[in-house]
């Protein structure tokens, strides 16, 4: 499905990366299809999609880790650096936060962000000052010698972006970094990808919570089996591509019996497996349906992130889900 990208007359700064007709497959799996798209510098960019969408490989084709296909390839540009060339010098001004936890189990958090710095080739004064102010700034510093084996999962991930961080990168790549997180270190870890990009920081993050992604990026692309669906301002997307309001009855037995009395040209019907969904711009013609409707039945609520992706991508589980 197909619902275009938003551009409007919005300035855009230069852009940080630059992806031109790329390609990725294995075997007879298109995991990237032809893919374009622009992330703006110095904003947070998210990469939204089903589990088997493309977004990973997207991204580990941006830093160098996987090579796109193609005869000729597609085009890849970070910061004017192509990856299948220069992948070293983008490294060097890349900090990357993978989605899985890996960090040396026997070592303590200090341990294993001076190690890391040597990849950087960091002087060791450089070194403790930066890892200080890391430390202090992702609220572990009470953990400095805490064994990892020792550490919650959202301090794990903290620890994590803060390895990210310690080479001071133009570009800060997050692959789900808030994935089994509870709410609290969640919205500590937003708060912190806020406060880099206001000082200038290029983000790239890949995400499954809709809210995260209305949260902190400044511009949103949803993929689905490899190729771009929508792009654009996630307040702009949900204005000209989703229905304002939403009505939600909590089962199709009870939407079974109202439904005969629903005006639906005024009104966009989305039924799953269980819940039926009501989607019209105007609230009041969903209220009139709600007073059918008894206490505990029904959820009247504005559109969000969540119904538009559901819109572009389908409710259906892919294969690779």
């Amino acid at each position: 499905m197909e619902i275009g990208g938003e551009m409007g007359n919005e300035v855009m700064p230069e852009p940080a990366i630059i992806a031109e007709n790329v390609t990725k497959r294995f075997g007879s799996v298109l995991a990237v299809n032809d893919l374009s798209f622009s992330a703006p510098a110095a904003m947070c960019f998210g990469l939204l999609g089903p589990n088997g969408a493309g977004k990973t490989t997207m991204m580990k084709m941006i830093y160098g880790k996987s090579r796109r296909d193609g005869s000729p390839p597609g085009k890849i540009s970070v910061f004017g650096w192509d990856p299948a060339v220069d992948e070293l010098a983008i490294k060097y001004v890349s900090g990357v936060v993978p989605q899985e936890n890996s960090l040396d189990e026997e070592l303590n958090v200090e341990q294993n962000l001076r190690i890391f710095a040597r990849f950087y080739g960091l002087p060791r004064a450089e070194t403790q000052k930066r890892i200080a102010e890391l430390l202090a700034f992702m609220e572990l510093s009470e953990k400095r010698t805490a064994r990892i084996k020792e550490l919650s999962g959202g301090m794990k991930r903290r620890l994590i972006i803060a390895r990210a961080l310690l080479n001071n990168p133009r570009l800060l790549i997050l692959d789900e970094p808030t994935t089994g997180l509870d709410p609290q270190v969640r919205h500590l870890i937003w708060d912190k990808l806020r406060s880099l990009k206001k000082k200038g920081m290029s983000i790239l993050l890949t995400t499954h919570y809709m809210e995260e992604a209305f949260q902190i990026c400044d511009r949103i692309l949803i993929m689905d089996k490899g190729r771009r669906i929508v792009e654009g301002h996630p307040h702009e997307l949900l204005r000209k591509h989703i229905e304002g309001y939403v009505l939600e009855i909590i089962s199709r037995e009870v939407f079974q019996g109202i439904a005969s009395g629903i005006r639906s040209e005024n009104i966009r019907i989305d039924e799953s497996a269980d819940t039926v969904r009501l989607y019209a711009n105007d609230p009041d013609v969903l209220r009139a349906v709600a007073h059918t409707l008894e206490p505990g039945d029904f959820y009247l609520r504005q559109a969000n992130l969540e119904d538009l992706f559901l819109k572009a991508t389908g409710r259906a589980l892919n294969a690779a889900q």
